[in-house]
């Protein structure tokens, strides 16, 4: 047996869900990988494979057999194994009995705590043979899929039913039995082209063998890329640009094991259409790349990828053309029949949808979201009128035909609605503005009333969900509350709105009148928002302790919070700041000790006893009044730099000057000083918190 051979793993299925393939892919991958290291089985690499119709893996140079190991055990301790006249204890023999040796076989190992009885065994490594069947199983187990099957009276239970399994390591096939297949080195090849077996010669000619005998690209990605490759050429041929949505890229590669990509036509009188409505009905319903022109306009094309290399490909595209015809057709019907009654006249439908059973429906949510929007507006500088416009309109599209077919349209066909009857522009693009940022790193809401009604349809989602006591559990997040919080946090820091958290939070818990059964609602969605800026924070390249720092003066207003944080980083990179982070962490010692944290009382000039003190008195005075204006117009990082230069007054403080003087006045003078000079760095952020 060789001392490292290559192996190939292969699981034969019906067709795999095209959506979720590259995901299983990847766990298998992941599971099979940390198997083999659990089992201590060297390898140089793993390359996944992944069709409609199989999971694989080619492992290189895998070891073949464990090392071999010496397994110690270790027994009852010297003092405890013998008695008084050196015959081994009940406790010794027993521990040798359970090893299956005698007392003389057993040894012993001293250490700095004691000496110990050992038994030590010498114990052969498996081969890998003997442990991949275990480790293939567990990777299967693994697998995140939500629902799995059985099919007849096969045993085990799997998303798709299996049909043949490989397992070759080097020139051997590994004997094992999974999900009622028997492992041996037949694949098989593309469903049309080439149906028959294929004998595996090795585990590194699997790929190639596919591609060339059995019309199979079994590589994911560069599947992927050929299919991405394809649709470009096309869309080049006809003048214009595919659109190529990657979600649909996945699904589409997830589809087809030999792309070949087919471009077709469709009716010109369609392009009249929204063209999201269009590209909804060709990607959602026949999985179709639509092609823009260089102005952005569609083209009356589409690009359809096949899963054959067709004799008569303007056969396959005539089927194809005639499939997307009843599809946009129906969407010209949901177009001309939403268009013949107003957006607004579509209010009264919204009470007859539940939005969640203790905070009433989406009718009254959009009455609720319409009061907070436009106390929103008239703090940003919008139009309160728009915004209140705006939020009642913003939930109207959702009972209209087109939605009804298309729910990814929500909210863009609001635009267009609200457009065709004439209303503000600025309150049509908040209606598609509302739902913004649907993802990490999409756009924001540019317009100020898409900015007040966005926050305020997220800020009584969250309000409302952590009012009844419903906040987001584990992987459980129904309502998508974490992404509501990063929104909202997103648009007032990166929009520079100067907005008080608290208090819009107050505001929209009053508007639920009662309806609310948690106490300190507020309170608990603010701490919500903290945890979801602090990953911000993070993400932004700012540091833990830096984070800590602001958080414990609790700022309510995330843009602040922001600029006291880039004030605290700018901070620490100055060479007071070490000294200075030191000095409040003691500072804010002798207060906690004394119970003087909070107490501000007024210093007396005639108490002070040393020259010291008295410096730092004044240093203190002269701050307050140089550092008003910059704490007015949130210049945080030129109230710390000013601080910076009080480091040697401090220093001199508490090299000359004993805090706990013996007379009590004297005592709480000098605390007094203290508590305003901690005051001074708090009203940007405790930088105690600051590590070294």
């Amino acid at each position: 047996m060789k001392d490292f051979d290559d192996l190939l793993i292969e699981l034969g299925t019906e067709e795999l869900p095209p959506k979720a393939l590259a995901k299983l892919s990847k766990a298998f991958h992941q599971g099979v990988e940390q198997g083999l290291k659990k089992a201590e089985l060297t390898f140089n690499d793993i390359r996944p494979y992944a069709t409609p119709r199989r999971l694989a893996l080619v492992i290189s140079k895998l070891q073949t057999k464990q090392p071999d190991r010496v397994v110690e055990r270790r027994g009852p301790a010297v003092t405890a194994a013998f008695d008084e006249e050196g015959n081994p204890t009940k406790a010794l023999l027993g521990f040798a009995g359970s090893c299956g040796v005698e007392v003389d076989d057993l040894d012993t190992m001293k250490t700095d705590k004691g000496a110990w009885l050992v038994f030590k065994q010498e114990q052969v490594g498996a081969t890998a043979a003997e442990l991949l069947p275990e480790i293939i199983q567990q990777a299967l187990n693994d697998l995140p899929i939500p629902k799995r099957m059985r099919w007849g009276d096969l045993p085990g239970e799997f998303v798709r039913p299996v049909h043949w399994l490989i397992v070759l390591l080097g020139d051997e096939i590994v004997p094992m039995d999974l999900l009622g297949v028997t492992a041996d080195r037949f694949t098989r090849g593309h469903r049309f082209h080439y149906p028959q077996p294929i004998r595996v010669s090795s585990p590194m000619t699997y790929a190639p063998q596919l591609e060339t005998e059995g019309h199979v690209m079994v590589d994911f990605e560069a599947r992927k890329e050929a299919i991405e490759g394809q649709v470009k050429e096309l869309a080049d041929k006809l003048k214009g640009t595919a659109i190529i949505n990657p979600e649909l890229l996945e699904e589409v590669t997830g589809l087809v094991e030999w792309p070949v990509a087919l471009a077709g036509n469709f009716d010109q009188r369609f392009l009249e259409l929204p063209p999201e409505a269009l590209i909804s009905s060709m990607e959602g319903h026949q999985k179709y790349f639509a092609v823009e022109a260089k102005d952005g306009k569609l083209l009356p094309h589409f690009i359809t990828v096949s899963n054959i290399a067709s004799q008569d490909p303007a056969q396959v595209i005539a089927g194809n053309e005639r499939v997307i015809l009843p599809r946009l057709s129906d969407a010209a019907f949901f177009w001309d029949t939403d268009r013949k009654r107003a957006l607004a006249d579509h209010q009264e439908q919204l009470k007859t949808i539940v939005f969640q059973n203790k905070l009433g429906t989406v009718y009254d949510k959009s009455q609720r979201v319409a009061s907070l929007a436009a106390e929103i507006a008239a703090q940003i500088d919008g139009q309160p009128q728009l915004a209140e416009r705006a939020a009642k309109l913003a939930k109207c599209d959702l009972v209209t035909e087109m939605v009804g077919e298309f729910p990814e349209l929500q909210g863009i066909m609001g635009r267009y609605y609200a457009r065709l009857d004439g209303e503000d522009n600025e309150v049509a693009e908040a209606l598609d503005e509302q739902y913004q940022p649907r993802f990490a790193g999409d756009d924001l809401p540019a317009t100020r009333t898409g900015q007040a009604v966005s926050l305020a349809e997220k800020l009584d989602t969250l309000t409302g969900l952590f009012g009844i006591g419903q906040p987001p559990s584990g992987v459980k997040d129904p309502f998508a509350l974490r992404r509501a919080a990063l929104g909202v946090l997103r648009i007032m820091i990166e929009k520079s709105l100067d907005l008080d958290l608290t208090r819009l939070l107050d505001k929209a818990a009053a508007s639920f009148d009662g309806t609310l059964s948690e106490n300190d609602v507020s309170e608990q969605v603010m701490q919500y928002f903290f945890d979801r800026l602090r990953g911000y924070a993070l993400e932004q390249g700012f540091k833990a302790d830096e984070f800590e720092a602001v958080l414990t003066v609790r700022p309510t207003r995330p843009l602040d919070f922001m600029q006291r944080l880039k004030a605290v980083a700018a901070f620490r990179k100055l060479e007071q700041a070490e000294s200075l982070a030191a000095a409040n962490k003691r500072i804010g010692n002798i207060l906690r000790k004394n119970d003087s944290e909070t107490a501000e009382p007024e210093v007396k000039d005639s108490l002070f006893q040393e020259a010291a003190e008295k410096a730092l008195a004044e240093k203190v005075s002269e701050a307050k009044r140089e550092l008003a204006p910059l704490s007015a117009k949130a210049d945080y990082t030129g109230v710390l730099n000013y601080l910076a230069g009080m480091r040697e007054t401090v220093d001199s403080f508490f090299d000359d000057v004993m805090v706990m003087a013996d007379d009590e006045m004297v005592r709480q003078n000098r605390l007094a000083l203290l508590n305003q000079t901690r005051a001074l760095f708090l009203g940007v952020a405790d930088i105690s918190c600051l590590q070294e």
